[in-house]
């Protein structure tokens, strides 16, 4: 019982990857959504005994095979990203959902700050511009809508 609650957890990760792989068009590129970090941080708040640092790096391993970036790229933006998720998790759960937004907004310009220094690092590739941010903001209004719809799904299968 209690492994098929934690199939469903990885089941919406799963969509999540689904979702930050749909390909966009360039002229939006700058408005998608961080869909997986978005879940990935609901869950390290919701049960930060189930969803730890461990399997944020999972979902960074899968998301750099599934999007054909350099494996390790996505696994440490998402152990950073769960490391401050949940350093001070129960202070951000006890927040209210508009100031919880922008601690969602302000881990998205810390994923792409990260992306960002990855990218040119490595691919001696410079793809940073101010739109950047509109992903981020995107992230911090999105955050209610997922807060609502992931709590809604713990309820419904009793995940705790």
């Amino acid at each position: 019982m209690k492994s098929s609650r934690t199939f469903i957890i990885w089941i919406t990760l799963f969509i999540g990857i689904f979702l930050q792989i749909l390909p966009w068009t360039s002229s939006l590129y700058m408005l998608k959504p961080h869909w997986v970090m978005l879940i990935l941080v609901y869950w390290l708040l919701a049960l930060p005994h189930r969803i730890g640092i461990g399997s944020a790096f999972i979902m960074g391993i899968i998301l750099d095979l599934f999007t054909g970036t350099a494996i390790g790229i996505h696994a440490f933006i998402f152990s950073v990203i769960a490391y401050l998720a949940l350093f001070r998790f129960q202070l951000i759960r006890n927040l209210a959902l508009w100031q919880q937004s922008i601690i969602i907004f302000l881990l998205s310009v810390c994923y792409d700050l990260l992306l960002f220094l990855f990218e040119m690092s490595i691919y001696h590739i410079i793809t940073m511009s101010p739109m950047i941010l509109l992903s981020s903001v995107i992230d911090g209004f999105l955050w209610t809508w997922i807060y609502f719809l992931l709590r809604q799904i713990r309820r419904s299968f009793g995940i705790k």
